[in-house]
């Protein structure tokens, strides 16, 4: 049997952060958040701030950031997404998991 093992090194791990504006808190959109974020095996955390966003930092290799990225425009949930930006910033590790903050 041949297996195939994906490992990544911590020079193919990227951070990204996130700040995503619409209707976003108070309709699950972190615990989505989370819930997509462990399904990419991906770390970091996921808030809401004062202001109503919702800030995300995750850590992982680039291709499933960029899937989450996606994931966030694209309404999940119950979610009104108008924008996210993003901001690509160096690996720094210390996540154990994604939570939730």
């Amino acid at each position: 049997m041949n297996y195939t093992i994906f490992c990544y090194n911590k020079n193919m791990q990227k951070r990204v952060e996130l700040k995503v504006y619409g209707e976003v808190q108070g309709v699950f959109f972190r615990d989505s958040t989370r819930i997509k974020a462990r399904e990419l095996n991906l770390t970091g955390f996921v808030r809401n701030k004062l202001d109503g966003i919702v800030e995300i930092v995750a850590e992982g290799p680039e291709e499933m950031l960029q899937k989450l990225i996606e994931w966030c425009r694209g309404h999940p949930g119950y979610s009104k997404v108008e924008k996210v930006e993003v901001k690509w910033i160096e690996f720094k590790g210390g996540f154990e998991s994604f939570k939730i903050k």
